[in-house]
């Protein structure tokens, strides 16, 4: 290179190994790197630069032996070394870093654990789920590679193999790990970019959007039966209280009896219980509220609302075969009545943003930041019309109604 760089050469280093000199001495290869030959003939390399100009002493760091560091590799670090100069950074602290990290790198589960203690304990509702999908399908294949050595391929095969038995949980794998190497690269805790071009049609597919609505003959045995004797107690106060609330089946699976206020006849769901990490709070219409005190009475011991807590993946699996058990012909599942709650209250006439906030969505655009109102008489008044229209289309189909059965 011009410039007088590049001085050394591998013929005349190897003629340097071995030989003996009456001192030190050193040998520049140019722009800071040289290599020092010791009295026994130990080659070792050193870079040497400033901090703050030339007025400032000269530093030297050590970067290893020749011929175990290569010239060529020599080489190479001088250049990381004058790209930190370049960014501000101290050579010496930086190679620490990279040292210790080489020694002693950050494995794939280290980094995905780091996320989940950092990150999802405080703000996913469904983090046990995600420690759940992890420690089935990444950490027994590449949680011990260090993730900065860790391929696109390596990934890839964890993700094709849960693609063959569930395609649309293979994409939120990648979601949920995407977000986690994103999360660790951000904190500077480790870094890896191999997952950022790869996509859900990469690994698998995207759940379909559903457009399944009940009827008023299925709301009407959905309606009656959670108030019958055909399910376990868990899961007909479950399916009850999602017909009147139209909420997640987490908010009510994680729910505890201080969530419900039996004076002011509020449900509060707390952030870490909602998808959206806002707070949910819904008015507890009327006619129910004699059963939720009921429920809670009866699951004092374990203060959780249901008596137990279940899996997602149990309560999932109950609620996809929930239809069979109701005889009905066209299959769904415990989301689809969130969508019923929301179509049949916008046909009521309910206000579109009173629906929103009971479903707990945001409001969108300046509402959200703006308009922090509750609308708690509004939503009040919606439930409480909401579960007359259940009496109506129980009374249409039964002659045994709710009111009867809570008696």
């Amino acid at each position: 290179m011009a410039g007088g760089t590049n001085k050394l050469s591998d013929t005349s280093l190897r003629k340097m190994i071995g030989r003996e000199s009456p001192g030190d001495s050193f040998y520049a290869d140019g722009d800071g790197l040289s290599v020092k030959v010791s009295k026994a003939g130990i080659l070792t390399w050193y870079f040497t630069y400033r901090i703050g100009g030339r007025t400032s002493a000269p530093q030297r760091i050590k970067l290893g032996n020749y011929p175990d560091l290569s010239l060529k590799a020599a080489r190479e670090k001088r250049e990381q070394c004058r790209g930190w100069l370049a960014e501000g950074k101290n050579p010496r602290h930086q190679l620490n870093l990279t040292t210790q990290e080489s020694l002693k790198p950050v494995t794939v589960k280290e980094a995905l654990e780091y996320w989940i203690r950092e990150y999802a304990e405080h703000n996913r509702a469904n983090v046990v789920r995600h420690k759940a999908q992890l420690e089935k399908h990444i950490y027994p294949y590449i949680g011990a590679l260090p993730l900065a050595q860790c391929e696109t391929r390596h990934w890839l095969e964890c993700f094709d193999r849960t693609k063959s038995q569930a395609p649309v949980a293979a994409g939120y794998l990648l979601q949920m790990c995407k977000q986690a190497v994103k999360f660790c690269r951000v904190r500077r805790y480790a870094v890896s970019n191999v997952l950022d071009d790869l996509t859900i049609a990469d690994v698998g597919k995207k759940q379909n959007k559903r457009d399944r609505e009940h009827t008023r003959e299925e709301l009407a045995d959905i309606w009656r039966e959670s108030t019958g004797m055909k399910f376990k107690p868990y899961y007909a106060a479950m399916m009850r209280l999602l017909v009147v609330f139209g909420c997640r089946t987490q908010e009510l699976r994680l729910s505890r009896c201080g969530e419900w206020d039996f004076k002011e006849w509020v449900w509060t769901v707390p952030k870490a219980h909602s998808k959206g990490g806002e707070r949910i709070l819904r008015p507890i219409p009327v006619v129910i509220r004699p059963y939720l005190q009921e429920l809670c009475d009866r699951n004092r011991d374990t203060g959780l609302l249901l008596g137990e807590m279940k899996k997602p993946e149990a309560v999932s699996q109950w609620g996809r075969n929930v239809y069979k058990r109701l005889g009905h012909f066209e299959p769904w599942t415990l989301h689809d009545l969130r969508r019923t709650f929301s179509t049949t209250l916008n046909n009521m006439g309910i206000a579109p943003h009173v629906v929103e906030q009971l479903l707990g969505h945001t409001l969108g655009g300046v509402m959200s930041v703006y308009n922090r109102s509750q609308y708690m008489p509004e939503k009040l008044d919606a439930l409480n019309k909401w579960m007359d229209r259940l009496e109506v289309l129980t009374a249409d189909h039964s002659n045994i109604t709710f009111l009867e059965v809570a008696k």
